[in-house]
């Protein structure tokens, strides 16, 4: 097709913002439903009748991490069954709600459609905005002014990843103005909360400068300090995972999205060196430091190579 005449998009092209087919939709959603009720009904499943909000928690975090798996694989197919992993969560939390006499599914959908309406005035009402960030500060003082907080920091899950938790802690905090000027200078804060981390771990406060090697053998780490210094090393630590994070967010990177591509590359460049090595018919656990690091770096100059 020469998209530079004026064609039209072919007949069977998504189109943004089209809802599913509700012929299709609704039937389908309903006979779930009905799967779902049936497994928690008295001829059903045991263990899905047994399941109570707080028991069924942990199901729905897993399912979580594997929706992000799949997504990061780009295989739909994976992505498909991990969306309805998650939805069969929201779905067997309403039943067991439902079975309780809390709320149902009905009362789920409802609430969250009105909010999705009232938070969107610039959409479903007549307010204009110019820009996402414009959005997000309405989103935010809507939902402000909806649950009464007190506070900037309220409603932030508690149980979010730690690193993902201090992204959100900043990004709220830099909703009111409070956030560096520039954000380069973030990395003068880095270099002084490193500098507090030196004082901790090096007698002279300063850090050794030793060139990475893998020429020598891994020497045990000294046994950790006393308690007190311990706790103090963790705070500086905190510290500098906490400005990372606040550089992370204000290159719009995602620190924990970073975090877990860095561990799937490690785990991924590991996975070589043991191929390798069982290739030569040895085992990673006998073979010397100076050996793995030369599979590590072929590992990564493939990658980069296929990339």
């Amino acid at each position: 097709m020469d998209v530079t005449s004026g064609s039209e998009l072919p007949s069977d092209a998504p189109i943004a913002g089209t809802p599913p087919d509700p012929e299709r939709l609704g039937p389908g959603f309903r006979h779930l439903c009905d799967v779902i009720a049936r497994l928690r009904s008295s001829t059903g499943c045991p263990w899905d009748r047994d399941q109570t909000l707080d028991s069924i928690k942990p199901y729905t975090l897993e399912e979580t991490y594997e929706l992000l798996e799949a997504i990061d694989s780009g295989d739909d197919a994976a992505i498909v069954e991990e969306l309805g992993d998650v939805l069969l969560q929201v779905l067997l939390d309403s039943q067991i709600a439902a079975d309780e006499g809390r709320f149902n599914l009905i009362d789920v959908v409802d609430g969250l459609t009105r909010k999705m309406i009232r938070r969107h005035p610039h959409v479903f009402g007549d307010l204009s905005v110019d820009s996402a960030g414009e959005v997000a500060g309405h989103w935010d003082r809507i939902k402000q002014d909806e649950k009464q907080r007190e506070s900037i920091f309220d409603g932030l899950p508690a149980a979010l990843p730690a690193l993902a938790r201090a992204a959100r802690l900043s990004k709220k905090a830099a909703r009111v103005g409070y956030d560096f000027p520039k954000r380069t200078m973030l990395f003068d804060k880095l270099r002084e909360e490193l500098g507090e981390l030196s004082q901790e771990l090096f007698p002279n406060g300063e850090i050794p400068l030793v060139a990475a090697s893998v020429d020598e053998a891994v020497e045990p780490d000294p046994q950790p300090f006393d308690a007190e210094r311990q706790q103090r090393i963790q705070s500086e630590l905190g510290d500098v995972l906490f400005v990372l994070a606040n550089i992370a967010r204000r290159w719009h990177i995602n620190p924990e999205e970073a975090l877990r591509a860095g561990n799937a590359k490690f785990q991924r460049r590991v996975g070589y060196i043991e191929r390798r090595l069982k290739e030569l018919g040895r085992d990673i656990r006998t073979s010397t430091l100076a050996e793995m690091e030369q599979f590590y770096q072929e590992g990564k100059r493939l990658e980069r190579e296929q990339s």
